[in-house]
């Protein structure tokens, strides 16, 4: 079924009806849906460079608005919505035990980290920032810095380098983003121990 799901988002680059779409799968990644929108994003800027920008910004701007979805999923409908879509997925008892004696920074870094490379899925971290009910405006402006650095970053990559590049960044741009995020939570445990 995710293959099929994989495919179809895929073939959605060539139509002529792609940027839609890819604000439609970067709104609904970030509250509910399983394949991310790089599988339309890439290709499509592959396909004309000159509008990687512009396709990111969609993404950006449409991947915000769903986090958004998901942190209201979160905040007003966990029970009765929320639990289920990540019981659907497989994801509830990951959610549940991250959800435990979680505060606002550790969303915050969770939401980078999920922003910049889908770790853990970003549906995930925006339910979770509002079932902890994190501060709606820091959530939005986290989630600007992590999803555009992300897509935009991708849109310079692959106007400047092309195929190649978009090769790398699908073997190893996740390895290199764990890397910093590792270092990033490393560094924020290590400031909590000096605090206490």
């Amino acid at each position: 079924m995710l293959r099929g799901l994989y495919a179809w988002v895929l073939s959605l680059a060539a139509r002529r009806s792609a940027a839609i779409w890819l604000a439609i799968i970067a709104f609904v990644e970030s509250s509910v849906f399983l394949v991310p929108a790089d599988v339309l994003f890439l290709p499509m800027c592959l396909a004309r460079p000159q509008r990687s920008y512009r396709y990111a910004l969609i993404a950006t701007v449409a991947s915000v608005l769903g986090g958004v979805a998901g942190w209201a999923l979160g905040y007003f409908a966990y029970e009765s919505v929320a639990r289920p879509v990540l019981a659907f997925y497989g994801k509830l008892d990951a959610f549940e035990q991250m959800k435990a004696g979680i505060d606002d920074r550790w969303v915050l870094i969770l939401l980078v980290t999920s922003g910049l490379a889908h770790l853990p899925p970003i549906k995930v971290v925006t339910i979770l920032s509002g079932v902890v009910h994190m501060n709606l405006p820091l959530f939005v402006v986290s989630a600007v810095v992590a999803r555009g650095g992300r897509f935009f970053l991708l849109a310079l990559l692959l106007r400047r380098y092309g195929e190649g590049i978009a090769r790398f960044i699908e073997k190893r741009l996740g390895q290199i983003v764990l890397g910093v995020a590792v270092v990033a939570v490393i560094g924020y445990a290590a400031v909590r121990v000096l605090e206490h």
